[in-house]
């Protein structure tokens, strides 16, 4: 099987594409970048469809977005022409090449702030930035194509992932790192926010059994593994791992509303029933793959 996948280059990306080609998938990689295999521009229909109107693939999976947060606050225009414009190119394209499956990478942002524990699929969307409503309009327009014009589509709703490229600014790596140098971890309210938190190998191993399961066409699906951690939990655990006597220090909440912990749990449940999903790398042995991979690439 032949997959095109956008956003190569990002970090989910990078993961995706090495995770696919050793299952003996045949991937072609797009991206903006500029080491991609394929520079393209998403956003560009006519960079789209001149550089792809031709590939002979059987999937797309979409991935490619703008995803830090600040910066879509800082300029939406340039995250809606992204991320939505963007997608409706990919889905033109998909449904042009006639692929026999688009899985479109949404986000647990789509939920915002959830108003029950676990989150259900069919919780309503509740966005707050930008890139929350980015993601909640992209979906509709692949349930568009997949209704109006029978496109094969899968969404999924990945919750916090981690792993090897990530940026060093995220929470594992700073963590990590932090624990690896004898800097304090500063947790801000205690570090009282709870999420499920895993490696992004439990996200490349969904997209596989979307890939090779037609039970998937047609269905949003939470991403996660049923477990929960909070962010104090979270630094106690990666400095149990390092054996690092750096200090934790719990401090208060910066501004009023981050007093209110950010509590956001998916239930997999459908992910479990449809599709047979069981996780495949624990949280520990995830963050002991980040202390490794930092160990041996910190100056």
């Amino acid at each position: 099987m032949r997959i095109l996948v956008t956003g190569s280059r990002g970090f989910i990306g990078r993961h995706l594409t090495e995770y696919l080609a050793k299952r003996g998938y045949e991937v072609l990689e797009a991206d903006i970048a500029e080491d991609s295999a394929l520079k393209v521009d998403v956003s560009s229909p006519e960079d789209v469809f001149n550089k792809l109107s031709t590939a002979a693939v059987d999937a797309i999976v979409h991935l490619a977005a703008i995803a830090d947060i600040p910066k879509t606050v800082e300029n939406p225009y340039q995250c809606f022409r992204v991320n939505c414009f963007g997608t409706l190119n990919m889905l033109e394209l998909a449904s042009h090449l006639k692929v026999s499956r688009f899985i479109y990478l949404s986000s647990a942002n789509y939920y915002g702030a959830p108003e029950k524990i676990p989150v259900e699929e069919d919780d309503r969307p509740a966005p707050r930035t930008p890139y929350d409503y980015s993601k909640v309009a992209s979906e509709n327009f692949v349930w568009s194509y997949h209704r109006t014009k029978k496109l094969p589509v899968t969404v999924l709703r990945p919750w916090k992932t981690f792993g090897e490229y990530e940026q060093p600014s995220k929470v594992v790596p700073r963590f990590v790192k932090a624990c690896l140098t004898g800097q304090p971890i500063q947790l801000y309210n205690h570090g009282r926010d709870v999420t499920d938190l895993y490696h992004v190998e439990n996200l490349c191993h969904v997209i596989d059994l979307c890939l090779r399961n037609d039970q998937s066409i047609g269905h949003a699906f939470n991403v996660g593994t049923g477990n929960k951690i909070s962010v104090r939990e979270l630094a106690e655990l990666i400095k149990k791992l390092t054996k690092s006597e750096t200090e934790i220090q719990l401090l208060p909440p910066r501004t009023a509303e981050e007093s209110t912990p950010q509590i956001s749990i998916p239930s997999i449940k459908k992910l479990q029933t449809i599709l047979g999903f069981k996780p495949q790398i624990t949280l520990e042995e995830g963050i002991r793959r980040i202390i490794n991979y930092y160990e041996k690439n910190l100056p």
